[in-house]
């Protein structure tokens, strides 16, 4: 196991992992209603309202932030799978230890700062 994370700081990480993954779980069922992500965008699109553009903006805004959380949902649970691993805490790009600072403040990181910059650029230039 990588150790330039302490069992202290491991434990710490664990637990904002944990808490954000209840807190996205919540959030998804509330913003869910119990019902699945196509049934619920469905209601959104036939609510009564005279205005049908503004219910497809809404529904696809609703369905959009709910892809959202589901993809951080997704993130932190692999990051829960990862913490005692090997690999938790290193960049998957380049390989060094992700520093704890970064890693406190996004638990489920996979890439140290300067890997997710250049990551977020090359996005940036695909869609513009």
């Amino acid at each position: 196991m990588s150790n330039h994370l302490t069992a202290g700081q491991r434990a710490l990480l664990r637990a904002a992992l944990e808490q954000r993954q209840h807190q996205l779980d919540r959030r998804l069922a509330d913003h869910l209603g119990g019902r699945s992500r196509a049934e619920h965008a469905r209601e959104v699109l036939t609510q009564d309202d005279d205005d049908a553009p503004q219910r497809e903006s809404e529904r696809e805004m609703d369905m959009a932030l709910t892809d959202l959380e589901t993809q951080e949902v997704g993130e932190v649970s692999e990051a829960l799978r990862r913490i005692d691993s090997d690999g938790y805490g290193q960049c998957t790009d380049c390989g060094v230890e992700i520093p704890f600072d970064r890693l406190r403040a996004e638990p489920w990181a996979l890439r140290c700062v300067p890997c997710e910059s250049r990551r977020e650029q090359k996005a940036q230039r695909r869609r513009g």
